[in-house]
């Protein structure tokens, strides 16, 4: 199972290796790869699409890299099961609620609620059951 990130502040790296951490624990393997690194073919032979993002500016994905990787996705994840997580510092997740509807628009289903955390993940267990649902997808 491949986890591609984007990470401004180190949080929501740190949730994608947590997360990477319980698929692994289920018996899975996992591949986290920062998005810099990731092409949009990256999830051509996965049944589940992991993605993570933390929240930007008026609760936007990062415009630089992450945002234009979503958009290649667009036309290569129908049919498959998305998992998305991130965190935000502000605000109360809309990121996270627009960013679903949008990868169910593009013909994913909603495989598990996606996992946004406040700040730094201070619950690792959460964010490793989280990779373990993701394993028994």
């Amino acid at each position: 199972m491949k986890i591609v990130y984007w990470s401004g502040t180190g949080n929501t790296e740190k949730m994608a290796n947590l997360i990477s951490e319980g698929i692994v624990a289920a018996g899975k393997e996992a591949t986290v790869v920062n998005v810099s690194n990731a092409t949009s073919d990256i999830f051509n032979d996965e049944d589940v699409v992991i993605l993570g993002c933390s929240a930007m500016g008026d609760e936007v994905l990062e415009e630089g890299e992450f945002e234009p990787f979503v958009e290649e996705l667009s036309s290569k994840v129908s049919g498959k099961k998305v998992a998305l997580f991130g965190s935000y510092g502000w605000g109360d997740g809309q990121w996270m609620r627009d960013w679903e509807e949008r990868m169910i628009s593009y013909g994913c289903q909603s495989a598990i609620d996606p996992l946004t955390v406040q700040n730094e993940p201070e619950d690792e267990e959460e964010c490793k059951d989280f990779g373990k649902k993701i394993a028994a997808l």
